[in-house]
């Protein structure tokens, strides 16, 4: 099975594709989906943040 091909699940490393978004390019884990809505955290440096972004722009890495 292609990676392309697997589902987006909690746990999942996703990056944002969609060039209107701040959050454009990063790279995170699927914390939870809610509908069409994935909660996905994004960690880096002294940071962390949860954001919820649309299932269509995330991209599975």
């Amino acid at each position: 099975m292609a990676v392309s091909a697997l589902p987006i699940l909690p746990g999942s490393t996703v990056v944002v594709r969609d060039p209107r978004s701040i959050y454009n390019g990063y790279r995170g884990f699927v914390q939870r989906l809610s509908g069409k809505q994935v909660a996905v955290l994004f960690e880096g440096g002294n940071w962390d943040k949860l954001v919820t972004l649309p299932l269509s722009s995330l991209e599975q890495a």
